[in-house]
């Protein structure tokens, strides 16, 4: 789009009206039998979408409850170049992430990954042997930057801090015994699920029919048996390719599918608490060689702390509690390198996503060790699955996985043309940076930045926080609602925005986000 035009890129919005519209045409028949059904908007369903219909083919994409529902909005948030892989001997995955992580930063979402610096502190519990595979991890890291041509522009090269150093850019840290740190950096986004939903909407804006609240009930070789969530009305659908996208829940569709999900927490805490970050953190886990706790600011007053690496047995719930004993484990860590206090009573939230691990019935020892190379399978119906993985290699995930659709279906498709294909907001940087909008609005709406202002100069009453020492405004309220298929207040506060993820904030701002959702449900 043009950046100062004020509209949303043709064809990408999705509001209610749309989706009442394109479910009606699918109740009828009257979209006769599309090319690609996919079941699952998260990141890799809303991905295989867009490759697909970026590839010419007819697409309907839906999702039991709302886009990034839900492995995909409770990650830490970082797009990783892979350097955990190459420690643990997965040189291809390693790779792979360090290609994606290049191609989201530089072509298709530069406007919501950005380079994140990261300081390991030098301890008295880091050993000298382990900062220096520490540092040899982080130069191994570099050259797969170098390796995926990503330009040392978008991520600097990594050096040794002094203590001095270390302290001006994290001065929480405990002084004592400190020798100094060891400063990497790797890709942040400013939001998971807004990625999703930038992904979803450059599929729609592609011809794609995103549905939210639509529930597969049956998935079938030729198609799926469907149910609208919001009236209970049931429908049929035929495709000529299933591609089963639906995460941790993906073997309650397929039954041949054995995942392993394993857990990850976070701890939301107020910036205060830790004061001025300039960075985030890589506390090493006493005990081990190569994991570690990551405090990650925000930049919205909020840091989080994680993540953990629990198995879980049993059903699948839709949204993870978080155990104390998480949160307990986290805070212990924490307070092995911090100069200032965190104790229970300081965390304002937390949250816990599982990662969709395929179980491989040989695997041993924890879901951390297991590895997270992605699968596409194909049912003896048809149906492809694809499982693992994680949020950094969404795309190449959504490819095998279309590519696996057009190869057993014959489906006369172009190729894949995602890694060059800019998302809903995306633009050069020079443009960006030209933008006459809060830097903040530009990191979370690119080139839409200046719409979702105009909102607020439009109508005042709009242009203020909806929550006092939170950023997000009700001009954003509205314009999830208008263009990002925003239908509920949980959608608003927890996916759209990240309100939802203290208790307290989300419930301060229930009288703004109804207040929008009245006045859509008026207009429409």
């Amino acid at each position: 789009m043009n950046p100062t035009s004020g509209t949303a890129l043709p064809g990408s919005s999705l509001d209610a009206g749309r989706r009442r519209r394109e479910l009606e045409r699918l109740a009828n028949d009257t979209a006769g039998t599309v090319d690609v059904l996919v079941v699952g908007l998260g990141a890799t369903g809303a991905g295989a979408a867009l490759d697909a219909a970026s590839r010419g083919l007819s697409v309907v994409a839906v999702d039991a409850h709302d886009l990034a529902f839900g492995t995909s909005r409770w990650s830490s948030k970082l797009i990783h170049g892979g350097l955990r892989y190459l420690a643990s001997g997965q040189l291809d995955v390693a790779h792979e992430s360090a290609v994606e992580r290049g191609i989201l930063m530089e072509r298709t979402a530069p406007h919501l990954v950005r380079a994140q610096p990261f300081v390991l502190p030098l301890t008295p519990l880091v050993g000298r042997a382990q900062a220096a595979l520490a540092r040899s991890g982080f130069l191994a890291g570099d050259l797969l930057r170098v390796s995926a041509r990503t330009s040392r522009r978008t991520l600097p090269r990594p050096r040794t801090l002094s203590a001095v150093e270390t302290r001006h850019l994290a001065p929480a840290l405990r002084p004592t015994g400190l020798r100094g740190g060891l400063l990497s950096w790797d890709g942040q986004l400013s939001d998971d699920a807004r990625l999703v939903t930038a992904v979803a909407r450059t599929a729609a804006a592609h011809g794609a029919r995103v549905l939210t609240r639509v529930r597969a009930l049956a998935l079938h070789g030729d198609g799926a048996t469907l149910r609208d969530e919001t009236t209970g009305e049931e429908l049929r659908i035929r495709a000529r390719a299933v591609v089963n996208a639906t995460g941790v829940w993906a073997g309650g569709l397929v039954g041949d599918v054995r995942l392993r999900p394993s857990r990850g927490t976070h701890l939301v805490l107020r910036s205060e608490r830790l004061g001025r970050l300039s960075a985030g953190l890589h506390v090493p886990i006493p005990g081990e060689t190569n994991r570690f706790v990551l405090v990650l600011p925000q930049g919205d007053g909020r840091v989080y702390v994680g993540l953990t690496d629990e198995p879980v047995d049993g059903d699948v719930p839709d949204v993870p509690e978080v155990p104390e004993t998480d949160i307990g484990f986290l805070l212990d860590v924490l307070g092995s390198a911090l100069d200032v206090t965190v104790d229970r009573s300081d965390v304002v939230g937390a949250f816990a996503g599982l990662r969709p691990l395929l179980d491989t019935r040989d695997a041993a020892g924890r879901t951390a060790d297991i590895s997270r190379r992605h699968a596409v399978l194909t049912s003896p119906e048809g149906v492809v699955t694809v499982v693992g993985g994680k949020l950094t290699t969404y795309r190449r995930m959504a490819q095998d996985a279309v590519d696996a659709a057009v190869a057993a279906r014959s489906l006369p498709a172009g190729p894949c043309r995602t890694a060059s294909l800019p998302l809903v907001g995306a633009a050069a940087p020079r443009v960006l940076a030209g933008l006459d909008v809060p830097p903040r609005l530009v990191h979370r709406y690119g080139s839409e930045a200046p719409a979702v202002h105009a909102l607020g100069l439009a109508d005042p009453a709009l242009a203020g926080p909806v929550v006092p020492g939170h950023p997000v405004t009700g001009a954003e309220l509205v314009w999830a609602v208008r263009h990002e298929g925003a239908l509920d207040l949980a959608d608003l506060l927890d996916r759209r925005t990240r309100i939802g993820l203290v208790p307290e904030d989300r419930a301060a701002a229930g009288t703004a986000a109804r207040e929008v959702l009245a006045g859509a449900s008026l207009a429409v």
